[in-house]
């Protein structure tokens, strides 16, 4: 079993940035990626990006490419989701997921976070 918590979500104005932690507890000596979900008030959960665990491989949904990164700390077990120029429409709950394989489905991924709040508003 791999624990997830995410953290570093709040409130910001357009424009602006925050950066998201997730930290990994439990079986992590496995090789899992890691990628970041978000799911918006009635809307279902969308794929933002992921990271393979050996290699410097990562993905993006095309309406974050150029604004996030994420990133991998394996000796630590933490990722982070660096958001900048945040818009309106990513205001969703953000959450961390683990699996086998760096994909774009969530059903690829076993592990969750409970996910944290993001807000862009001005």
């Amino acid at each position: 079993q791999v624990q997830l918590v995410e953290t570093g979500g709040g409130s910001v104005q357009p424009g602006g940035s925050l950066t998201l932690s997730c930290a990994a507890s439990g079986r992590t000596n496995s090789t899992y990626a890691t990628a970041w979900f978000r799911q918006a008030p009635g809307k279902e959960r969308e794929f933002v990006a992921a990271i393979r665990w050996r290699t410097v491989s990562t993905y993006y949904a095309d309406s974050v490419k150029g604004r996030f990164t994420i990133s991998r700390d394996n000796a630590k077990k933490m990722r982070y989701l660096q958001m900048n120029r945040l818009k309106l429409e990513d205001t969703a709950v953000y959450y961390c997921a683990a699996g086998a394989l760096a994909s774009q489905r969530d059903t690829e991924y076993s592990y969750w976070g409970r996910g944290t709040q993001v807000t862009v508003s001005s």
